[in-house]
């Protein structure tokens, strides 16, 4: 996620990012200028209809037009940015979640625990990195000391991840409560944090895996490019050829809408825009070491 000043005005309006929908759409943007030119061209100079009434007509239609696609718009940028800001509370929920684990291991478990300490300041961040790299279908590689911690090296990279995380997190808990190093008040105590690991996972995988409905995001890619080509029909006789860079205009606003739409509504990706998670593991990852060292 790139961070930002919200605040510096001059560089927002003219600075053009590497995540800017002008780069994106020029091409488009160019090819819209060019058409609009042409159709201003061949009504004017070929077809010579300025005087034709219902060529005049066509403006009504695109003001009622207009009010449709601007509410569509809306609730599509609506719509993706709720899923953005549900995904950075599932994450927020994730760095709490591992520091109040963290903090009952630590508070619970004797310091003279050291390897299940260890054990524990390793997988709890682990946790983060591998839903991190899950989310994003990355083959996840475990940078674990295997001869120290055998179990974590049992994790089959060809399976779901976090879930055998999980289930290790859950093992050595059970197992220090069979060794009778925490009690069975402990251990339900710290069970409910193990569990919301999971909820996470789960919650976070109902974002990635169910996108907008493709019917519903076709229909507005259609809706604008037939608003969008038929502008220059209407507006070329009260605009003349300055309707090119116009519609080239209105067209850049409206996709870019979409554009900023489909790049938020999955918020687990690398886009610029996306959360940003490796500094949200980083940070469990320090915490937790302080907590457990």
């Amino acid at each position: 996620m790139k961070i930002y000043n919200n605040k510096a005005w001059a560089k927002a309006l003219f600075n053009i990012s590497k995540a800017d929908t002008i780069r994106k759409l020029f091409p488009l943007i160019l090819f819209v200028i060019i058409y609009s030119l042409g159709i201003a061209f061949w009504e004017m100079e070929y077809l010579h209809l300025s005087n034709n009434s219902w060529v005049k007509n066509i403006p009504t239609l695109h003001s009622l037009l207009g009010f449709a696609i601007s509410i569509l718009l809306v609730f599509r940028t609506n719509t993706a940015y709720d899923r953005w800001w549900e995904g950075r509370k599932l994450w927020g929920a994730l760095v709490n979640n591992s520091r109040n684990l963290a903090i009952k291991i630590s508070t619970f478990l004797p310091e003279e625990n050291i390897k299940e300490r260890n054990f524990f300041k390793k997988a709890i961040p682990l946790y983060a990195t591998v839903l991190k790299q899950h989310l994003q279908s990355e083959i996840t590689r475990l940078a674990l000391d295997q001869k120290e911690h055998p179990e974590l090296g049992n994790i089959d990279e060809q399976k779901h991840i976090p879930n055998q995380l999980a289930q290790q997190l859950f093992i050595s808990v059970h197992t220090l409560y069979k060794d009778k190093k925490i009690s069975g008040d402990e251990l339900i105590i710290i069970n409910n944090e193990l569990s919301a690991l999971t909820d996470i996972c789960g919650a976070c995988e109902r974002i990635k895996n169910t996108p907008i409905p493709e019917s519903y995001s076709a229909f507005i890619k259609k809706f604008i490019f037939i608003y969008v080509m038929t502008l220059p029909f209407g507006y070329v006789f009260s605009l003349g050829y300055y309707v090119a860079p116009i519609v080239g205009f209105v067209f850049y606003v409206l996709a870019s809408l979409e554009l900023i739409a489909e790049e938020i509504e999955d918020p687990f990706g690398k886009d610029d825009n996306d959360l940003p998670m490796d500094k949200l593991a980083a940070n469990i990852h320090r915490h937790v070491s302080e907590l457990l060292s």
